[in-house]
């Protein structure tokens, strides 16, 4: 069984993707982001979207009532459905989920945040932002054994049943990690880790999980948060985790036959 991700960028071909994706006969769930139609929808509402910057320079968004409100439209509504509507019309049993339903992804809210801004420390209240404490895979197992492909999005539900803020890639690698897959396959709109940002031809081949720290490195602003969510979840147990790009012609046997960035045990890599 597969897990992949698609990004939610500017500059993903979301057709040609799930065209190529229909062709895939192995079980799979798509988990999948929408970061470029919710800025596109806050600034049509005369919002500026509002992204921080935690203490350890990891980048999130500031997700405040209305912006949890316009998230929900976006992430659950438009993008999630259209995704669903275009896998259904290339003969693909899709079915779309968010981790509110059936309390698929349940977390913990953090209402206080602490970032930099200006160079400045700063505490924000009012986040509706939160990590993932636990993925209950029944109704994913459920969908998988009668031959339907879940499509599942943020956000998750908090202790409290509130719905709240997660990140894409490591809601794909939990539930990854919770469904033992084989592979994680996390699609955006680079081909991988670049060694050189401005060299798309420089891609990292592989990151060995024993030895992170020079992929990390490497790693900027987003991609950083897709090495460490690649990194733990082969710690726990996910056979490999392929960074890849969402264009690539015949993206997805192309990540799974070596295109990319491949995460995997130091054994594994010296095999491959």
């Amino acid at each position: 069984m597969i897990v992949i991700k698609l990004g939610g960028s500017a500059g993903i071909d979301t057709e040609r993707f799930l065209e190529n994706l229909s062709h895939l006969s192995r079980p799979y769930i798509l988990v999948h982001g929408a970061n470029v139609e919710l800025d596109a929808l806050m600034r049509r509402m005369g919002i500026e979207p509002r992204l921080v910057t935690s203490s350890t320079g990891q980048v999130s968004r500031y997700t405040d009532t209305e912006t949890m409100d316009l998230f929900l439209m976006t992430y659950c509504g438009k993008v999630n459905k259209r995704i669903v509507e275009t896998l259904q019309r290339l003969g693909v049993d899709a079915v779309g989920l968010s981790g509110l339903d059936g309390g698929i992804v349940r977390g913990r809210r953090k209402p206080r945040i602490r970032v930099v801004e200006d160079g400045k420390a700063r505490v924000l209240d009012g986040d509706f932002a939160g990590s993932i404490e636990e993925i209950d895979t029944g109704l994913l197992r459920l969908l998988l054994e009668t031959g339907y492909v879940p499509v599942v999005t943020p956000p998750a539900i908090s202790r409290d049943g509130e719905a709240i803020n997660v990140d894409g890639d490591k809601l794909a690698m939990e539930i990854a990690v919770a469904l033992g897959a084989e592979s994680l396959l996390i699609f955006s709109n680079t081909p991988g880790l670049l060694a050189d940002l401005g060299d798309p031809n420089s891609t990292v081949p592989s990151i060995d999980v024993d030895n992170p720290a020079e992929g990390l490195e490497l790693a900027q602003g987003r991609m950083k948060k897709k090495v460490l969510a690649a990194v733990d979840a082969v710690r726990r147990g996910v056979g490999e985790v392929v960074l890849a790009e969402a264009n690539a012609p015949d993206a997805i046997n192309a990540a799974l036959a070596g295109a990319g960035t491949r995460i995997r045990e130091t054994s594994d890599v010296t095999a491959g």
